[in-house]
């Protein structure tokens, strides 16, 4: 059995244990219930998201101490998917929040939060958006 493999064992363990408490508990449980595996899983991704970027720093850091290129010259995709599969996971809780303390408008609000954070990574990892030309790797070139 793989990493992968033993990781779905045990969510499914999880899942098994959640309906077997609701067939016991009851309807009036669900909510609870549903919100606790929920939670289980969003602190799995949270900890793999963790993994995935302290390896990434750790091999920028290599990198870096290596000499051979800046932090900056390795954005990759998975950093961006990375960042846009965190956003998406805490805009769960973000909307419930501002949905069930301000309705609507607080829906609105946490919404435009979050979509105003990917676009300042956008920003920050696009040339065309913010940046201008890209800056040269030698001193001598303008």
């Amino acid at each position: 059995m793989t990493g992968m493999d033993a990781r779905d064992a045990e969510l499914k363990k999880e899942l098994d244990a959640t309906l077997h408490a609701r067939r016991e508990l009851g309807d009036e449980y669900d909510s609870a219930l549903v919100d606790s595996f929920l939670e289980k899983i969003e602190q799995r991704m949270d900890g793999a998201i963790e993994r995935r970027v302290r390896r990434q720093v750790a091999e920028q850091q290599m990198v870096v101490a290596r000499g051979s290129r800046s932090p900056q010259a390795n954005d990759s995709w998975g950093e961006r998917f990375g960042f846009g599969i965190v956003s998406l996971v805490l805009a769960i809780p973000l909307s419930a929040i501002g949905g069930g303390v301000a309705d609507l408008p607080g829906l609105l609000i946490a919404w435009t939060g979050i979509v105003g954070v990917n676009v300042v990574q956008v920003a920050r990892h696009t040339p065309l958006f913010g940046r201008g030309k890209k800056k040269s790797d030698s001193d001598w070139e303008e």
